[in-house]
């Protein structure tokens, strides 16, 4: 009679499994469990998106109506000001709420990384909960991928999504008086591939801290530590350009430089000798003409010079920033893999 109801019921939902689970249903397991875990993060993470995309379209097709208009018309491209025929008041747009999301994109590692790395790993191991996990006959690598696989995956999608939004409401003010040029910092740090690597670097710090600290509230303390002073020092070496070096830029001294245009200057000019030396520029300090023609004959100078970054680096700032970020974010999630089995 037993042996009758089990052909029976293997005929209609297939043979009865005795064996152990098959490796793919652990997985389904483990994924299905990371999910059950984030998908509160992943639904902020689309919150937020979407209320920047409609902020976005809102605040641009208002810039694109100011433009349409015809007041700018007569602004050259360039950083001076470009002013109201009648009144000699600048030209602005309202480039405020573009600033404001690019500084939300600047503090995106830190977030992501204290909200979501650290309690990644950090909280199982708090709670204890990943032993219950792993007694399921699930791996520590298995653990371990799932959880950072979803988390990646969010975060380098909501990141590129967020520097394309960006891009897309910063393009009709690119580079111009009324509008915001390559090398502020929100739209510099704020925009590109830079944003998805640094995201992607504060995640991984974060899941590393999460795995090394005891609890969940003291890795939080150091992911934004680690991150926050990452982002500062990259700021930093914009400003210095200690990774990407300055052109420099010569002229005569008998007339009127060049205007500055869209490069972004370092603050160093001055003069220069026949030699090739480069002098401040308070030795002849005067703007052009003959006055400064005759001082640089009376101290051998035989030109003027100075030192910016054109437009076409913002790619090589992006470019240099998305290595950095990408680099340190694989060999943070490198050292994670390796410490698992120590610390799990």
């Amino acid at each position: 009679m037993k042996d009758s109801l089990l052909r029976d019921r293997s005929l209609r939902t297939g043979p009865v499994r005795t064996g152990p689970v098959r490796d793919g249903s652990l997985w389904s397991g483990s994924l299905w469990l990371a999910w059950r875990q984030q998908r509160v993060l992943v639904g902020i993470g689309a919150a937020i998106l979407a209320v920047a995309a409609a902020i976005a379209v809102y605040s641009r097709s208002d810039m694109l109506d100011a433009l349409h208009s015809g007041l700018f018309d007569h602004c050259a491209r360039g950083p001076l000001y470009c002013t109201r025929s009648d009144t000699g008041v600048p030209l602005l747009l309202d480039t405020d709420p573009l600033k404001y999301l690019g500084m939300w994109n600047i503090a995106l590692p830190v977030l992501i990384g204290v909200f979501w790395g650290a309690p990644l790993l950090g909280r199982d191991r708090e709670l204890g909960t990943h032993r219950m996990v792993l007694a399921q006959g699930i791996s520590r690598g298995q653990w371990f991928a799932s959880r950072i696989a979803l988390a990646a995956a969010t975060t380098a999608a909501l990141s590129g999504l967020l520097a394309g939004v960006f891009a897309w409401w910063w393009r009709p003010a690119a580079d111009r008086s009324y509008g915001l040029f390559w090398y502020d910092d929100t739209a510099l740090s704020g925009s590109g591939p830079r944003v998805v690597a640094a995201a992607l670097f504060g995640l991984a710090a974060g899941t590393l801290l999460g795995l090394l600290a005891r609890r969940v509230l003291a890795a939080m303390g150091l992911t934004l530590l680690v991150t926050g002073a990452m982002t500062l020092l990259l700021e930093w070496a914009h400003r210095t350009r200690l990774l990407v070096s300055p052109h420099t830029y010569v002229s005569t001294g008998i007339v009127p430089k060049a205007p500055m245009g869209e490069k972004w200057s370092t603050g160093h000019y001055g003069l220069v000798t026949a030699s090739g030396r480069h002098d401040d520029v308070l030795k002849c300090p005067f703007p052009s003409g003959a006055e400064l023609k005759e001082c640089m004959a009376q101290h051998g100078y035989v030109a003027r010079f100075y030192e910016a970054n054109p437009a076409g680096d913002y790619w090589t700032f992006q470019w240099t920033d998305t290595a950095v970020l990408g680099g340190l974010a694989l060999l943070l999630t490198a050292a994670t893999v390796l410490l698992l089995r120590r610390r799990v």
